[in-house]
């Protein structure tokens, strides 16, 4: 595979289905054990919070299709502007009746411990993913690589960071080679309940 046989685009919602499936192959380990959905039931409610939570005003969404499949994706966000409102809406119980309450209590507060509220000037990589199928190809440092073109294309932004586990040492040496550097270290004791995972890396790259 060659890197002119990948296309990187911006997410559509026709994609929202094969997303939600690389999610789950992404991040099934951290939210399966809270759950005890499978693999999905898991796609479907990811599948749901992109049909029923609209996308941020500082947030966006890429894919990488080959052959028209997704086989990758990123997703990035940085710190909105004071005048950027999101319009308040009700929680839509009703799209979600089929998970049990508790399951969506723990999985929504999963996602809630993985949030990162980026300062200004930062671009933060809120998750990166690609089908197991893919890699070790390069996709995933082509997406990497489309997230430092675009903070070095914005002016008000200088900064890419991301987190990872301490126990991804796989990703964290793909970020060292892209010259991201552990800024710090953070041991959280609320993700090593939640996600079995107690150090995590907050690396960043600085772009400008």
């Amino acid at each position: 595979m060659t890197d002119t046989s990948i296309i990187i685009e911006p997410m559509q919602a026709k994609y929202n289905k094969q997303i939600s499936r690389l999610l789950v192959h992404g991040f099934g380990g951290k939210f399966k054990p809270l759950s005890n959905l499978n693999d999905e039931d898991l796609a479907h409610f990811f599948e749901k919070l992109f049909d029923y939570f609209p996308v941020e005003p500082a947030n966006q969404r890429i894919v990488a299709l080959q052959d028209e499949e997704v086989i990758g994706s990123l997703s990035i966000k940085w710190k909105a502007e004071s005048n950027l409102k999101q319009e308040k809406q009700k929680f839509p119980w009703q799209a979600f009746k089929m998970f049990e309450k508790w399951t969506l209590v723990k999985l929504f507060l999963a996602l809630y411990f993985l949030n990162h509220q980026p300062q200004a000037r930062e671009c933060y990589i809120a998750d990166v993913s690609v089908h197991p199928a893919h890699r070790g190809k390069g996709v995933g440092k082509q997406l990497l690589q489309w997230a430092q073109h675009y903070v070095q294309a914005e002016p008000f932004l200088d900064v890419l960071s991301l987190h990872v586990s301490g126990k991804n040492q796989r990703a964290k040496h793909l970020y060292e080679q892209l010259s991201f550097h552990t800024h710090y270290q953070k041991n959280s004791l609320a993700r090593y309940l939640i996600f079995n995972e107690f150090k995590w890396d907050y690396m960043v790259l600085n772009l400008k």
